[in-house]
């Protein structure tokens, strides 16, 4: 297993969500584990209301890059549209299967690659609409807008909900280096102006979405962290050989997982000055 597939799966685990993206908050909503579903199928009605509207026999199709568990593609084919998922992850893939077999007749393929191995003969300019819903920042951008470019029919659109690197990123303040991911906005902005995508929409929404931080951070540090603590005290005291050997191998790696997850700096406060997230549409050119 990936550690980002690793990731994905703790967070289902342990907040007890079916979906695996952030979610929207504001100041009619508590922040409490209890809201997480409702703060994050407001992100997905976010998402839902960019496509285009399906009229008649209309065949809208899209692709789900980096799908998840397939919470969102599921919403979609229950809406009408024909959607197909992009997930590498054996774990999560199997999930989307489930959900696309739960649903008979509904026209979706899953595709077991990433979106750089996708097969071109079976999808070329097939898709109205590509969606990356916290996927984008693990894809090399320029590599997937050329991509993009093949997949898409002329005037197809792009949606981007995730979060980019500020010009902060390595300022060595408070926090900094606590959260990974995240294309440079301004390299983002840089490559648009370049490129066959015309930017239509670009909302700033990180204010919105960053309260998730603060419950994340209370997961991992009165809970996950103090239970991670007890295995290892009980590991080194009851198998220090064992203890001894993994610290040699992983040491490093633990240090750095440390830091990043149980220094109590994955706030809210210190994502916002890291971390900008967009809700961003792009369109290709139709010449």
């Amino acid at each position: 297993m990936h550690s980002r597939e690793l990731g994905l799966v703790l967070a289902q685990q342990l907040l007890g969500v079916d979906d695996l993206h952030y979610g929207l908050w504001g100041t009619d909503l508590e922040l409490t584990l209890a809201n997480v579903a409702v703060a994050q199928q407001r992100y997905t009605d976010l998402i839902l209301a960019d496509l285009p509207t399906i009229e008649g026999s209309q065949s809208i199709k899209v692709i789900d890059i980096g799908c998840g568990t397939g919470h969102i593609l599921a919403q979609m084919l229950d809406k009408g549209y024909e959607v197909d998922g992009v997930i590498p992850a054996s774990y999560l893939a199997d999930q989307v299967q489930a959900r696309v077999d739960a649903r008979p007749g509904a026209r979706s393929q899953v595709f077991r690659t990433t979106l750089q191995d996708l097969p071109l003969q079976a999808c070329n300019q097939s898709y109205d609409v590509a969606l990356f819903s916290e996927s984008f920042q693990y894809m090399p951008m320029h590599e997937s807008f050329s991509k993009l470019k093949k997949l898409l029919k002329p005037g197809g659109r792009v949606i981007i909900c995730d979060f980019f690197s500020t010009k902060n990123k390595g300022d060595g303040g408070l926090g900094d280096g606590s959260f990974g991911g995240g294309h440079q906005l301004h390299d983002f902005y840089n490559l648009l102006e370049d490129d066959s995508f015309r930017l239509i929409q670009d909302h700033d929404i990180t204010e919105l979405v960053s309260p998730n931080l603060d419950l994340v951070n209370d997961v991992l540090m009165h809970k996950l962290g103090p239970a991670g603590a007890s295995i290892g005290r009980y590991v080194r005291e009851n198998y220090p050989k064992t203890a001894w050997i993994i610290s040699k191998i992983a040491g490093k790696k633990f240090k750095r997982a440390k830091f990043k997850y149980f220094s109590g700096l994955r706030t809210r406060e210190v994502f916002e000055r890291y971390k900008n997230y967009r809700h961003i549409i792009l369109e290709l050119s139709s010449n």
